[in-house]
């Protein structure tokens, strides 16, 4: 069994269960409302929604 740790959505306020060996700065998928969340700091795991991409053009 995978071991896991629960933070809580910051949209939604439900809480996430994401793999212990997560690391800050990965993307993962709310399961509440399908968002796309940064993980920020995991002890305690915190959550930010993950901001949007910007396109380079080429600067």
């Amino acid at each position: 069994m995978v071991e896991t740790i629960v933070g809580e959505d910051p949209l939604s306020g439900e809480e996430i269960e994401i793999p212990a060996d997560a690391e800050v700065g990965e993307i993962v998928d709310s399961p509440a409302t399908g968002a796309e969340l940064e993980i920020v700091a995991t002890d305690p795991l915190t959550l930010e929604e993950a901001p949007e991409l910007e396109e380079d053009w080429g600067e």
